[in-house]
């Protein structure tokens, strides 16, 4: 088992902002549910709480950016996104505004329920021009990301874990670089996000019988230009995404167009949740019911290199592209 880091991101941004006296966090009722009461018990001069005003709040970054101040927005997912999408749009993603937004919880990540849980986050993200989206996958990457988005003169959305999270990585996050874990090219195997714990200990499991299977850590899902990958992708018998978002709009929908631009004959299999609204619950209970715990990944895999496994229900909400199907009946 990984090892964990307690509250990562609570250090990076307290040292972020010692180190750059332009940095301002904004944040609304969840300071401290966001890993930034530590910023802003020591620099209380350059921390905004604004409430439950989200749109409002996104107007003013913008403000603040046109003065040449850098502002990081901490919030769940939920909360930075969908809500206040129209000002991230008109306001920081169109006149290109630096900024950063970091989204909490995403995903099943969180017991809330339809109203906590981010699944259509990096859809609306990446679909903004000027606009760079990435996930983190452990702690290494919450602890580096900062100093990695800095120097990007747009907007930036970040998918983040708070709390205890899982040590993968030696070398900190550099955007647009994707991480091979495990080297093979018939079977690649993409995951971005919390959910690369589990797709990495299956693959390790399954490897050394199978040396075609690859797995790769995407954490920049926008850009994704990376030619060496793409020309990877293009090559493989088959390509397995997995995702803790919507399949029809996250890491799969992305895939599909690189391979369809390539006129690939890569086999594209799906690990995501399917086309449903969500219900609460433990976060093992959920990935097992919506299609994207370890039995799915396992299964998913299994299916690729043709050998048993954990058979892959269509209703829980992978599958091949295209087949989205959900599992909210009866709730």
């Amino acid at each position: 088992m990984a090892p964990s880091v307690l509250k990562p991101f609570y250090g990076a941004l307290l040292e972020h902002g010692k180190a750059h006296s332009n940095v301002v966090v904004v944040t609304n009722d969840l300071t401290a549910s966001c890993e930034a009461d530590g910023f802003r018990d020591a620099f209380p001069n350059r921390h905004v709480s604004a409430g439950m005003a989200e749109q409002g709040l996104i107007s003013a970054m913008s403000g603040m950016a046109a003065e040449g101040l850098y502002p990081i927005y901490t919030s769940f997912a939920v909360f930075c996104t969908r809500r206040p999408y129209e000002q991230v749009a008109l306001t920081l993603a169109y006149p290109a505004k630096k900024a950063a937004i970091f989204g909490f919880l995403p995903g099943l990540t969180t017991p809330g329920g339809v109203t906590h849980q981010a699944l259509d986050d990096l859809g609306l993200m990446a679909g903004l021009p000027n606009m760079t989206v990435i996930e983190a996958a452990d702690a290494t990457d919450m602890e580096t990301i900062l100093d990695a988005i800095h120097p990007l003169p747009g907007p930036v959305y970040v998918r983040a874990l708070r709390g205890e999270v899982p040590r993968l990585f030696e070398e900190p996050l550099r955007v647009g670089h994707h991480r091979t874990m495990v080297d093979g090219r018939d079977v690649i195997v993409l995951v971005s996000g919390h959910l690369t714990v589990a797709a990495k200990s299956i693959v390790d499991e399954l490897q050394a019988e199978h040396p075609g299977l690859g797995l790769i850590n995407v954490a920049t899902l926008k850009p994704f230009d990376d030619e060496v990958l793409i020309q990877k992708l293009a090559e493989a018998r088959v390509v397995i995404t997995i995702e803790n978002h919507w399949v029809a709009s996250g890491l799969a929908r992305i895939v599909a167009g690189v391979l369809m631009a390539r006129q690939s004959r890569a086999q594209l299999i799906t690990v995501g949740v399917g086309d449903t609204f969500t219900h609460g619950g433990t976060g093992a209970y959920l990935e097992d019911f919506y299609g994207i715990g370890e039995r799915h990944i396992r299964g998913a895999i299994a299916t690729a290199l043709g050998v048993s496994g954990e058979a892959r229900d269509g209703s829980t909400g992978g599958g091949s592209i295209g087949l989205t199907e959900g599992v909210a009946e009866g709730l």
